[in-house]
Order: structure tokens, then sequence, then C-alpha cells
């Protein structure tokens, strides 16, 4: 039995999270039967998600997971592309996981509307009298790490500026095509698409929704993949979540 840990749909989109899109869409790309459970951040050494559990076997990180299961079918999601298509591919999903994803969860965390009717949902598990004090310390730890990667230390128009770049570049690779690299879709896309959905929801109030939503092709290309990968998925319901 193959078991997807992650989390199904929250903040209109498939999953809160882009990685676990990305492992979702990759490993129906691989043609895996797989079941879908919530995550428990706290049961794995790296206390994130997506993670698999196969047959007792623990994966955590969507491209080790991409790994393990084309080293275990003897297929992988770069079969028959060139080698410039290769790199082209990974140098998109780098794009996207590199910069304009920390720019999404930099608007999602540390904006304080956005992060109390996002975020902070993950913590009403804790008890009311402490979740306040819990609640400072991760955004602390949140801001620490932006800082230290840099994306903190630009401000709000340096990031989307940074981030127009990124999804011009993706609409420009795009083109009239159905996917980013032809009518098909590749593993490029299962990375890309999921960071353009979490950008370009309008659950939270940022300045990325228009970003991509200004693109003549973004959005039918965001539907496109939501539809082929997420209309028949279904999973199991969120623990009771309260406004923090």
């Amino acid at each position: 039995m193959i078991t997807l840990y992650g989390w199904g749909p929250m903040f209109d989109c498939p999953s809160p999270s882009p990685y676990v899109m990305k492992a979702d869409i990759q490993l129906q790309m691989l043609g895996v039967d797989f079941t879908r459970a919530i995550a428990d951040l706290d049961s794995v050494p790296k206390h994130k998600a997506p993670y698999v559990i196969d047959d007792g076997q623990l994966i955590e990180d969507s491209n080790f997971i991409r790994l393990h299961y084309e080293t275990k079918l003897g297929k992988g999601l770069y079969d028959g592309m060139s080698g410039k298509d290769i790199a082209l591919s990974w140098a998109l999903e780098r794009m996207a996981e590199g910069q304009l994803n920390k720019i999404m969860a930099f608007e999602r965390w540390m904006k304080d509307e956005n992060f109390n009717k996002g975020p902070a949902q993950f913590f009403s598990d804790v008890p009311a009298p402490a979740r306040p004090a819990v609640l400072k310390e991760v955004r602390e730890g949140v801001a620490a790490t932006h800082t230290g990667e840099g994306t903190g230390r630009f401000t709000e128009a340096e990031r989307m500026q940074l981030a127009d770049w990124d999804i011009g570049a993706i609409a420009a690779q795009l083109g009239d095509q159905d996917y980013l690299l032809g009518d098909q879709p590749t593993c490029a896309d299962a990375a890309v698409a999921a960071v353009l959905i979490a950008c370009a929801t309008e659950f939270f109030d940022t300045p990325l929704t228009g970003l991509v939503r200004k693109q003549a092709n973004l959005p039918a290309y965001i539907d496109r993949m939501t539809a082929r990968y997420f209309a028949h998925v279904t999973w199991p319901d969120w623990p009771e979540l309260e406004p923090a």
C-alpha cells in the first residue's frame, strides 16, 4: 500500500502546499496507484510534507519521492526528452520553487491579514491560552528564514518585480502551447503549475494574483492542469480547524 501524506483543498487550492500538489501530479504521471492521507509532521524526521510511505518505507521530499518511484518502476519522467529539454525542465522547476514559491510563502506568512486567515489555521489545535505565543514564535522563525535566504531583505516592490520576471518567463515559455514543453504535460508542469496555482489564488490579498492573471495564457493553463490532475482527487477531511 502506497500513501501520499500532505493536505487536501485549502485556500481555494487543491492543497495549501505547492510541493504536495507537485508530488501528487508526478505520482499520477508515473502511473502510481496511491492513497492520500493528512500529514503528521511530528512523525517524520524532516518535519515537512509531502512524504510517502511505500510498504513501510518512508520517502520525504517531492524530488526524492519522484526518484524513488522512477527507480522502482524502471521509467522516468524525462524518458524520451532531449538533453536541452531536460535542462530547460529542471531550470523552470528550480526557478518556480527557488524564488517564486518563497515570495508566495512570504505573502502568506508575513502579512498579518493573510497569516490570520490562512496559515494560522494550522495551529488551531494549540490550546487557546498558549496559541498567541506559539504563533509569535513560529512567525519569528519564518521571518528569520526569509531574512537569512534573502527574500525578507527586499521591499515588497522588489519582491514583486522578481516575481513578475519569473511569471513572465513562464508565460513566454508556455506561449500558445497547452503545456510548457508542448502538447503533453511533463514533470516541469507538475512543479510550475503547482506554484502558479498557489500564487494565483484569490483567497489571499497579494499582488501575486494579479501578476499571474495579467498573463493572457496562464489562467487557462492553471485551469487545464487543475482539471486534468485534481478534478477527480479526494482527500480525507482535515481535522477541525478554528480561527486562530
